[in-house]
């Protein structure tokens, strides 16, 4: 009880920083998408109008308001699913066992939409059979753990996506098809992919534009990756990609053209516009709203395959490389 109580400390403060430093020196273009209130689900604190989870068919989630202007009764709307009441603002919610998107909106007594969770239930890792998930190629895990450390046990289940389901939007910058493994292939795909990922790729794109960068979003060169693709690259059997809890971004807005922008202003596209961003997020670390996302940062140069970039996860521990 002890250990919940800390990192629900140290998500108040990743609020805090939203509300009263982000939105507050953000450009003007930028909208930080935070909601009046914020809700705890799965040990996470989610301040935003719109996120994702993703959750097993028949498991239980359990949903609190955390933080609200002023105390008021809300108001919820399930799409589908069981759903309980527990107490004031305390709810629980029972995934369908049948694959798809579904959603939880949350009102408050105005009719005001305060909240959308838009929640995924996947397929379970049991269902895919040698490297395959109804014919998408997942490849194979490794059977042992990393230092048998629990972030790199094989993953619950997948996330199915689809040509009707991929613009779904995860976070308020964020959309689904974003995340998918570059690798060739017709839908359905899958994917795994780590709320916290999210919290921290928010949390570093508000901060980046209150650096006066405008950013509507980052652009993901690589986020999820199979097992299959990453070998197929030569990546490390043990990237954090895998997992679904790792990001290589870059800004590309000006102009949109598939790398990253002359973001120092000096007239050439390079290694030093990466640690302009590189910089941006190393500057987070040791602060306490930052803890709970602190992991791998990486700077990569311009190649003849790709431009510069910046690569994020969260592995909870401070890794650097690339500099």
């Amino acid at each position: 009880m002890k250990k919940i109580s800390v990192l629900l400390i140290l998500f108040f403060g990743i609020i805090d920083f939203y509300s009263e430093e982000s939105c507050c020196h953000a450009t003007d273009l930028f909208d930080p998408g935070l909601a009046e209130i914020s809700v705890k689900v799965k040990n996470e604190i989610i301040p935003f109008k719109e996120f994702a989870l993703y959750v097993l068919p028949g498991e239980m989630i359990n949903c609190e308001i955390y933080k609200s202007p002023e105390p008021e009764l809300f108001f919820i709307v399930v799409s589908e699913g069981p759903f309980r009441v527990r107490t004031r603002n305390k709810w629980s919610w029972t995934a369908p066992d049948k694959t798809g998107v579904y959603s939880i909106v949350i009102s408050n007594e105005a009719g005001e939409n305060q909240m959308t969770l838009n929640i995924f239930v996947m397929l379970p890792f049991s269902q895919l059979k040698g490297e395959f998930l109804n014919g998408f190629r997942i490849g194979h895990y490794p059977n042992t753990a990393y230092q048998q450390l629990a972030i790199y046990e094989k993953p619950t289940g997948f996330i199915e996506i689809t040509s009707q389901n991929e613009n779904t939007r995860i976070s308020p910058h964020f959309r689904i098809k974003q995340f998918l493994s570059k690798q060739k292939g017709d839908f359905p795909k899958y994917l795994v992919l780590k709320e916290r990922l999210l919290l921290k790729l928010e949390l570093i794109l508000g901060k980046t534009n209150e650096k006066g960068l405008y950013a509507p979003t980052f652009e993901i060169m690589s986020g999820y990756r199979t097992p299959y693709y990453n070998k197929l690259i030569g990546n490390v059997k043990y990237s954090r990609h895998l997992w679904g809890g790792a990001a290589d971004i870059f800004i590309d807005e000006n102009p949109k053209d598939g790398i990253m922008d002359d973001i120092n202003g000096d007239g050439i596209y390079d290694y030093q516009d990466a640690g302009v961003l590189y910089d941006i997020v190393d500057e987070l670390y040791g602060k306490p709203y930052y803890n709970l996302l602190v992991g791998g940062l990486g700077r990569y140069t311009r190649t003849r395959h790709h431009g510069p970039f910046v690569h994020v996860d969260v592995r909870g521990v401070k890794v650097r490389w690339g500099d």
